[in-house]
Protein backbone atom coordinates (compact mmCIF):
# COMPACT_ATOMS: atom_id res chain seq x y z
CA UNK A 1 0.00 0.00 0.00
CA UNK A 2 2.82 2.38 0.84
CA UNK A 3 4.11 2.26 -2.72
CA UNK A 4 0.75 2.48 -4.43
CA UNK A 5 1.18 6.13 -5.27
CA UNK A 6 4.57 5.50 -6.84
CA UNK A 7 4.31 2.13 -8.52
CA UNK A 8 2.32 3.48 -11.43
CA UNK A 9 4.97 5.99 -12.47
CA UNK A 10 8.29 4.22 -13.07
CA UNK A 11 8.93 6.35 -16.16
CA UNK A 12 9.42 9.38 -13.94
CA UNK A 13 12.55 8.01 -12.31
CA UNK A 14 15.87 9.52 -13.26
CA UNK A 15 17.54 7.42 -15.95
CA UNK A 16 20.41 5.48 -14.48
CA UNK A 17 23.88 5.48 -15.91
CA UNK A 18 26.53 2.81 -16.20
CA UNK A 19 28.39 4.35 -13.27
CA UNK A 20 28.26 2.88 -9.79
CA UNK A 21 29.71 3.72 -6.40
CA UNK A 22 32.98 2.04 -5.55
CA UNK A 23 32.26 0.15 -2.35
CA UNK A 24 35.98 -0.01 -1.66
CA UNK A 25 36.11 3.75 -1.02
CA UNK A 26 37.13 4.05 2.64
CA UNK A 27 34.20 6.27 3.60
CA UNK A 28 31.69 3.91 1.99
CA UNK A 29 33.28 0.80 3.50
CA UNK A 30 33.21 2.47 6.93
CA UNK A 31 29.59 3.48 6.46
CA UNK A 32 28.62 -0.12 5.65
CA UNK A 33 30.40 -1.43 8.73
CA UNK A 34 28.95 1.21 11.03
CA UNK A 35 25.38 0.85 9.82
CA UNK A 36 25.50 -2.93 9.97
CA UNK A 37 26.82 -2.94 13.53
CA UNK A 38 24.72 -0.05 14.84
CA UNK A 39 21.31 -0.74 13.29
CA UNK A 40 21.08 -4.49 13.08
CA UNK A 41 21.08 -4.48 9.29
CA UNK A 42 22.81 -7.20 7.35
CA UNK A 43 26.19 -6.06 6.04
CA UNK A 44 25.55 -8.05 2.88
CA UNK A 45 22.19 -6.34 2.45
CA UNK A 46 23.60 -2.84 2.94
CA UNK A 47 26.38 -3.53 0.44
CA UNK A 48 23.85 -4.83 -2.09
CA UNK A 49 21.75 -1.67 -1.77
CA UNK A 50 24.73 0.66 -2.13
CA UNK A 51 26.07 -1.36 -5.03
CA UNK A 52 22.76 -0.74 -6.81
CA UNK A 53 22.91 3.02 -6.20
CA UNK A 54 23.74 5.22 -9.18
CA UNK A 55 25.67 8.52 -8.87
CA UNK A 56 23.60 11.48 -10.06
CA UNK A 57 25.75 14.55 -10.87
CA UNK A 58 22.60 16.52 -11.69
CA UNK A 59 21.63 16.36 -8.03
CA UNK A 60 24.84 18.14 -7.04
CA UNK A 61 23.99 20.92 -9.51
CA UNK A 62 20.51 21.28 -8.02
CA UNK A 63 21.87 21.39 -4.48
CA UNK A 64 24.14 24.27 -5.45
CA UNK A 65 21.34 26.41 -6.89
CA UNK A 66 17.96 25.67 -5.28
CA UNK A 67 15.06 27.94 -6.24
CA UNK A 68 14.92 29.29 -2.67
CA UNK A 69 18.35 30.87 -3.19
CA UNK A 70 18.30 31.97 -6.83
CA UNK A 71 14.79 33.45 -7.20
CA UNK A 72 13.72 36.83 -5.77
CA UNK A 73 10.72 36.65 -3.44
CA UNK A 74 8.15 37.99 -5.89
CA UNK A 75 9.18 35.41 -8.49
CA UNK A 76 9.29 32.60 -5.93
CA UNK A 77 5.81 33.57 -4.73
CA UNK A 78 4.41 33.51 -8.26
CA UNK A 79 5.61 29.94 -8.60
CA UNK A 80 3.88 28.64 -5.46
CA UNK A 81 0.94 30.94 -4.65
CA UNK A 82 -1.03 30.48 -7.87
CA UNK A 83 -4.79 30.47 -8.50
CA UNK A 84 -4.53 26.78 -9.39
CA UNK A 85 -2.75 25.87 -6.16
CA UNK A 86 -5.22 27.93 -4.14
CA UNK A 87 -8.22 26.25 -5.81
CA UNK A 88 -6.69 22.82 -5.29
CA UNK A 89 -6.03 23.68 -1.66
CA UNK A 90 -9.68 24.58 -1.15
CA UNK A 91 -10.72 21.31 -2.80
CA UNK A 92 -8.27 19.38 -0.64
CA UNK A 93 -9.64 21.03 2.48
CA UNK A 94 -13.23 20.21 1.56
CA UNK A 95 -12.32 16.60 0.79
CA UNK A 96 -10.33 16.08 4.01
CA UNK A 97 -12.13 18.47 6.33
CA UNK A 98 -12.74 15.89 9.07
CA UNK A 99 -9.09 14.79 9.20
CA UNK A 100 -7.90 18.40 9.18
CA UNK A 101 -10.23 19.44 11.97
CA UNK A 102 -9.24 16.43 14.05
CA UNK A 103 -5.50 17.01 13.57
CA UNK A 104 -5.84 20.75 14.15
CA UNK A 105 -7.63 20.17 17.44
CA UNK A 106 -5.21 17.50 18.65
CA UNK A 107 -1.97 19.25 17.73
CA UNK A 108 -3.17 22.89 17.98
CA UNK A 109 -1.94 23.73 14.48
CA UNK A 110 -4.25 25.63 12.09
CA UNK A 111 -5.52 23.50 9.22
CA UNK A 112 -4.58 26.08 6.61
CA UNK A 113 -0.87 25.67 7.38
CA UNK A 114 -1.11 21.88 7.10
CA UNK A 115 -2.82 22.25 3.72
CA UNK A 116 -0.41 24.92 2.51
CA UNK A 117 2.67 22.84 3.34
CA UNK A 118 1.24 19.94 1.35
CA UNK A 119 0.43 22.34 -1.48
CA UNK A 120 3.92 23.82 -1.63
CA UNK A 121 5.69 20.51 -1.15
CA UNK A 122 3.87 18.18 -3.55
CA UNK A 123 0.78 19.92 -4.94
CA UNK A 124 -1.33 17.95 -2.47
CA UNK A 125 0.35 14.64 -3.18
CA UNK A 126 0.40 14.84 -6.97
CA UNK A 127 4.12 15.56 -7.44
CA UNK A 128 6.11 13.19 -5.23
CA UNK A 129 9.51 13.47 -6.87
CA UNK A 130 11.22 11.73 -9.76
CA UNK A 131 14.58 10.79 -8.29
CA UNK A 132 15.31 7.39 -6.85
CA UNK A 133 15.85 8.11 -3.15
CA UNK A 134 18.69 5.63 -2.87
CA UNK A 135 20.55 7.43 -5.67
CA UNK A 136 19.88 10.88 -4.21
CA UNK A 137 20.99 10.12 -0.69
CA UNK A 138 24.02 8.04 -1.69
CA UNK A 139 25.17 10.75 -4.10
CA UNK A 140 24.82 13.44 -1.45
CA UNK A 141 26.30 11.27 1.30
CA UNK A 142 29.53 10.54 -0.54
CA UNK A 143 29.90 13.10 -3.34
CA UNK A 144 28.65 16.31 -1.70
CA UNK A 145 31.21 17.30 0.97
CA UNK A 146 29.41 20.44 2.28
CA UNK A 147 26.67 18.34 3.92
CA UNK A 148 28.06 14.82 3.86
CA UNK A 149 27.44 14.16 7.57
CA UNK A 150 23.79 15.15 7.31
CA UNK A 151 23.16 13.04 4.22
CA UNK A 152 25.07 10.03 5.51
CA UNK A 153 22.81 10.13 8.52
CA UNK A 154 19.74 10.41 6.29
CA UNK A 155 20.95 7.53 4.12
CA UNK A 156 21.28 5.42 7.24
CA UNK A 157 17.81 6.45 8.39
CA UNK A 158 16.42 5.62 4.94
CA UNK A 159 17.80 2.09 5.03
CA UNK A 160 16.35 1.57 8.51
CA UNK A 161 13.00 3.02 7.40
CA UNK A 162 12.90 0.73 4.37
CA UNK A 163 13.50 -2.28 6.59
CA UNK A 164 11.00 -1.22 9.25
CA UNK A 165 8.21 -0.44 6.78
CA UNK A 166 8.99 -3.18 4.26
CA UNK A 167 9.70 -0.67 1.51
CA UNK A 168 11.86 -1.45 -1.51
CA UNK A 169 14.78 1.02 -1.42
CA UNK A 170 15.56 0.21 -5.06
CA UNK A 171 12.28 1.62 -6.37
CA UNK A 172 11.23 4.38 -3.99
CA UNK A 173 11.14 7.86 -5.59
CA UNK A 174 11.41 11.27 -3.96
CA UNK A 175 12.96 14.71 -4.26
CA UNK A 176 16.52 15.34 -5.38
CA UNK A 177 17.43 15.81 -1.70
CA UNK A 178 15.87 12.49 -0.66
CA UNK A 179 12.56 13.74 0.78
CA UNK A 180 9.66 11.31 0.48
CA UNK A 181 5.89 11.04 0.58
CA UNK A 182 3.17 13.66 0.28
CA UNK A 183 4.69 15.84 3.04
CA UNK A 184 8.24 15.34 1.72
CA UNK A 185 9.72 14.22 5.01
CA UNK A 186 13.38 13.34 5.14
CA UNK A 187 13.81 9.73 6.32
CA UNK A 188 14.78 10.77 9.86
CA UNK A 189 11.67 12.98 10.09
CA UNK A 190 9.53 10.15 8.77
CA UNK A 191 10.79 7.84 11.49
CA UNK A 192 10.43 10.46 14.21
CA UNK A 193 7.29 12.43 13.34
CA UNK A 194 5.08 10.24 11.15
CA UNK A 195 1.81 9.31 12.85
CA UNK A 196 -0.55 6.34 12.51
CA UNK A 197 -3.68 8.47 12.75
CA UNK A 198 -6.30 5.82 12.09
CA UNK A 199 -4.93 2.86 14.03
CA UNK A 200 -4.21 0.58 11.07
CA UNK A 201 -0.64 -0.06 12.37
CA UNK A 202 0.84 1.67 9.30
CA UNK A 203 2.42 5.12 9.05
CA UNK A 204 1.72 5.65 5.37
CA UNK A 205 2.74 9.06 4.02
CA UNK A 206 1.89 8.24 0.41
CA UNK A 207 -1.67 6.98 0.30
CA UNK A 208 -3.22 7.48 3.76
CA UNK A 209 -4.32 11.10 4.10
CA UNK A 210 -5.25 10.71 7.77
CA UNK A 211 -1.62 9.78 8.45
CA UNK A 212 -0.25 12.51 6.17
CA UNK A 213 -2.29 15.31 7.71
CA UNK A 214 -1.64 14.24 11.30
CA UNK A 215 2.07 13.80 10.61
CA UNK A 216 2.49 17.35 9.29
CA UNK A 217 0.56 18.68 12.29
CA UNK A 218 2.67 16.57 14.65
CA UNK A 219 5.88 17.83 13.05
CA UNK A 220 4.93 21.48 13.58
CA UNK A 221 3.67 20.74 17.09
CA UNK A 222 6.89 18.98 18.06
CA UNK A 223 8.95 21.85 16.65
CA UNK A 224 7.15 24.19 19.03
CA UNK A 225 4.13 25.68 17.27
CA UNK A 226 2.35 28.22 19.49
CA UNK A 227 -1.41 28.13 19.08
CA UNK A 228 -2.98 31.47 18.21
CA UNK A 229 0.35 33.22 17.66
CA UNK A 230 1.27 35.04 14.44
CA UNK A 231 3.66 33.87 11.73
CA UNK A 232 4.46 36.98 9.72
CA UNK A 233 3.63 40.69 9.53
CA UNK A 234 4.47 43.36 7.00
CA UNK A 235 7.08 45.93 7.99
CA UNK A 236 7.86 49.48 6.91
CA UNK A 237 11.33 50.94 7.15
CA UNK A 238 11.40 54.66 7.92
CA UNK A 239 13.69 55.94 6.60
CA UNK A 240 15.53 53.52 4.33
CA UNK A 241 17.48 50.98 6.40
CA UNK A 242 21.04 51.64 7.40
CA UNK A 243 21.71 47.94 7.92
CA UNK A 244 21.92 44.82 5.78
CA UNK A 245 19.60 41.81 6.05
CA UNK A 246 21.30 38.42 5.96
CA UNK A 247 19.01 36.30 3.73
CA UNK A 248 20.33 33.15 5.37
CA UNK A 249 19.38 34.21 8.88
CA UNK A 250 16.24 32.61 10.30
CA UNK A 251 17.00 33.14 13.98
CA UNK A 252 14.79 35.45 16.04
CA UNK A 253 17.72 37.71 16.83
CA UNK A 254 15.77 40.99 17.04
CA UNK A 255 12.85 42.29 19.06
CA UNK A 256 9.94 44.45 17.98
CA UNK A 257 11.22 47.20 20.23
CA UNK A 258 14.75 46.94 18.93
CA UNK A 259 13.56 47.16 15.35
CA UNK A 260 11.28 50.09 16.16
CA UNK A 261 14.26 51.97 17.55
CA UNK A 262 15.94 51.51 14.18
CA UNK A 263 12.96 52.76 12.19
CA UNK A 264 11.16 49.48 11.46
CA UNK A 265 7.39 49.86 11.85
CA UNK A 266 5.19 46.79 12.34
CA UNK A 267 1.45 47.15 12.91
CA UNK A 268 0.93 44.47 15.57
CA UNK A 269 -0.28 44.65 19.14
CA UNK A 270 2.51 42.70 20.77
CA UNK A 271 5.03 43.49 23.53
CA UNK A 272 8.20 45.33 22.54
CA UNK A 273 10.29 42.39 23.79
CA UNK A 274 8.67 39.96 21.32
CA UNK A 275 11.46 38.10 19.46
CA UNK A 276 11.38 38.53 15.68
CA UNK A 277 13.50 38.26 12.57
CA UNK A 278 13.50 40.87 9.81
CA UNK A 279 13.33 39.31 6.33
CA UNK A 280 13.45 40.70 2.82
CA UNK A 281 10.29 40.27 0.76
CA UNK A 282 11.44 42.05 -2.38
CA UNK A 283 8.79 42.95 -4.93
CA UNK A 284 9.17 43.45 -8.67
CA UNK A 285 9.01 47.22 -8.20
CA UNK A 286 11.45 47.47 -5.31
CA UNK A 287 12.41 46.38 -1.79
CA UNK A 288 9.86 45.27 0.81
CA UNK A 289 10.19 43.73 4.26
CA UNK A 290 8.41 41.49 6.73
CA UNK A 291 9.02 40.32 10.26
CA UNK A 292 8.77 36.70 11.27
CA UNK A 293 7.67 35.56 14.72
CA UNK A 294 8.17 32.31 16.63
CA UNK A 295 5.83 30.33 14.35
CA UNK A 296 7.79 31.62 11.36
CA UNK A 297 10.84 29.94 12.86
CA UNK A 298 8.83 26.74 13.45
CA UNK A 299 7.86 26.51 9.78
CA UNK A 300 11.47 27.16 8.79
CA UNK A 301 12.38 23.87 10.51
CA UNK A 302 10.50 22.21 7.66
CA UNK A 303 12.57 24.06 5.05
CA UNK A 304 15.30 26.48 6.10
CA UNK A 305 14.31 29.28 3.73
CA UNK A 306 12.53 32.54 4.53
CA UNK A 307 10.98 32.46 1.05
CA UNK A 308 9.62 29.00 1.67
CA UNK A 309 8.01 30.10 4.93
CA UNK A 310 6.49 33.17 3.27
CA UNK A 311 5.09 31.02 0.46
CA UNK A 312 3.48 28.62 2.95
CA UNK A 313 2.07 31.55 4.94
CA UNK A 314 0.68 33.36 1.90
CA UNK A 315 -0.82 30.19 0.40
CA UNK A 316 -2.41 29.39 3.77
CA UNK A 317 -3.87 32.90 3.96
CA UNK A 318 -5.35 32.65 0.46
CA UNK A 319 -6.87 29.23 1.16
CA UNK A 320 -8.38 30.16 4.51
CA UNK A 321 -10.11 33.16 2.93
CA UNK A 322 -12.06 30.68 0.84
CA UNK A 323 -12.57 28.03 3.54
CA UNK A 324 -12.82 29.42 7.08
CA UNK A 325 -11.11 27.27 9.72
CA UNK A 326 -13.10 25.28 12.24
CA UNK A 327 -14.08 26.97 15.46
CA UNK A 328 -11.71 26.27 18.36
CA UNK A 329 -12.79 23.28 20.46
Amino acid sequence: MLLAALACAPALAQPVTAAAFDLKRPEIASFVDEVASRDGLSRKEVRAWLKAAQPQPKIIELMNKPIEKVSPWWEYREHFVTPERIDEGVSFWNEHRESLERASAEYQVPGEYIVAILGVETKYGRVLGRYRVLDSLTTLAFDYPPRRNFFRSELEQFLILAKENRLDPLTLLGSYAGAIGAPQFMPSSYRRYAVDANGDTQRDLWADWDDVIASVANYLHEKGWTAGAPVLADARLEPDPAFQIDPRNLELNETLGGLAARGVRVDVDLPAETPVVLVSAEQQDGPAYRVGFHNFYVISRYNASARYVMAVHDLAAEIVRRVPPASPP
